[in-house]
């Protein structure tokens, strides 16, 4: 992938000054993403499904597991049996020949402990895709040797899992820990993948790119307000068939992808329960108020108004005004075949369908729960709220502490350390491509007092 190079530098200059004498957006410069119709379901029926269910089919033997990673002793999700002996990311489901095996669920990206309490919903912002060495190809390809000798019956309910596995590890390495590469799994099981059959393919059936591009995981507490999906709004129909897109890692055929799909409606009424957690300090409720003004007047246009009167607008924030990374956008346009992939297979299809629409832009997403969601932009390379409303004091290098993390509730953020050069995997390296943390300069032309006012407030939401 190619960074676009500005040949015209006195007019980039010019935007770059634009963006801060003009610093809010009109409403006739945004794109209005239309609502699809969903389908309802049963929320506690979802809530089991999505804690233990089988919506990943295949995994590593129980033993095997247990003997890697221990027995978890937390049980935050108040699980029985085999459940309660592994960590909330994961799910023991059982093999067609009778194995118990460990899957990984969608909570090791949509849930995460703070302050000893586990938030389903909350985006992981301690999940660490940067360690070529934690699944690596030797490692498995050592794994599958050891069982086809030793436990020939756990090969067999663990092998396509492996093999899946095995395949797309090496693809998935990104350069900062704390970033997601759900986009690059995506488009790598795709690769892999017939999309009218969802056949296996041990060789891609695509090219894929060689940049891994990270984002950060958006709150599920979000989704009942979007009518679309994903950080450049681009998942349009039913949210459904986006939910369900980890059943990739492991499906036979599409035969099983009904089973799921016949219940993930369920998941979904589930996600449209969760709220955000409020913000648990004391609020300066005369600074807030004064905050809400201004942020009424300069902010909800794009973000929506909260409260007894809420509304959200749902617009889509052209990439030359928002002026963030544009590498994940831009990859849509760049690897069409990805989307092409999507909008022609088993997802598009039947009662049900979903399609992508890509933009050029980004969303401007409902902001309930802000306060807790840090580091922020899509990439999340941005790690407090001062620094998101106040781009002239983000830092190039910083690192946050992810062996102890303590979150800052009078700053709402993570406490880093700034460096003057990269360093290694804890180290965000704004400069990388698609780790830029310009753009959004809104808040720019707020006072330092303000700035306090509009983050007090947002503390509320």
């Amino acid at each position: 992938m190619k960074k676009s190079i500005f040949v015209l530098s006195g007019l980039a200059l010019l935007i770059t000054v634009y963006s801060f004498v003009r610093p809010f957006v009109a409403a006739e410069e945004a794109t209005f993403i239309p609502p699809s119709v969903q389908r309802s379901g049963n929320a506690d029926s979802g809530y089991r499904y999505l804690s233990a269910g089988d919506y990943v089919k295949g995994g590593l033997p129980y033993s095997v597991f247990i003997k890697a990673m221990g027995k978890d002793t937390t049980n935050y999700l108040k699980r029985e049996g085999y459940n309660a002996k592994v960590s909330h990311e994961y799910t023991v489901i059982t093999a067609p020949n009778g194995e118990e095996l460990v899957a990984p669920n969608c909570m090791q990206c949509h849930a995460q402990v703070l302050d000893g309490q586990l938030y389903i919903g909350m985006g992981n912002t301690f999940i660490d895709f940067s360690d070529p060495k934690l699944v690596s190809r030797e490692r498995i390809k050592l794994l599958e040797n050891v069982l086809k000798i030793t436990a020939p019956r756990k090969y067999r309910a663990s092998k396509d899992f492996l093999e899946v596995t095995r395949t797309i590890a090496p693809y998935l390495t990104t350069k900062v820990k704390g970033v997601n590469a759900a986009d690059r799994l995506a488009a790598v099981l795709a690769a892999h993948r017939d999309p009218q059959s969802f056949a296996w393919s041990s060789k891609p059936l695509m090219e894929l790119p060689e940049e891994v591009i990270p984002s950060d995981v958006p709150a599920w507490w979000l989704l009942k307000k979007k009518n679309g999906m994903f950080y450049n709004g681009f998942g349009r129909g039913d949210f459904g068939r986006f939910l369900m897109a980890s059943n990739l890692l492991t499906v036979n055929d599409t035969a099983e992808s009904r089973g799921v799909d016949n219940r993930i409606n369920d998941v979904l009424a589930y996600i449209y329960t969760l709220q955000p957690p409020k913000y648990p300090k004391a609020i300066d409720t005369k600074l807030a108020a004064a905050g809400q003004q201004l942020f009424t007047a300069n902010c909800a246009r794009c973000h929506g108004t909260y409260g007894a009167a809420a509304s959200y607008p749902n617009l889509l924030i052209p990439g030359g005004i928002i002026q963030t990374d544009s590498f994940l956008y831009s990859a849509n346009y760049q690897n069409p075949q990805f989307v092409n992939w999507f909008n022609s297979s088993w997802f598009a299809r039947g009662d049900h369908p979903a399609r992508l629409v890509p933009y050029s832009g980004y969303i401007a997403p409902p902001l309930d729960g802000v306060w807790v969601t840090a580091p922020y932009l899509h990439n999340g390379s941005v790690p407090n709220l001062e620094a998101l409303l106040n781009s002239r004091i983000r830092p190039t290098y910083w690192q946050r502490n992810f062996d102890n993390p303590q979150y800052d509730y009078a700053n709402p953020g993570w406490p880093y350390i700034a460096h003057d050069q990269p360093g290694d995997n804890t180290v965000y390296n704004t400069t990388l491509n698609g780790y830029g943390n310009k753009g959004h300069y809104f808040g720019d032309a707020f006072t330092d007092k303000e700035r306090k006012a509009v983050m007090e407030y947002l503390k509320t939401l």
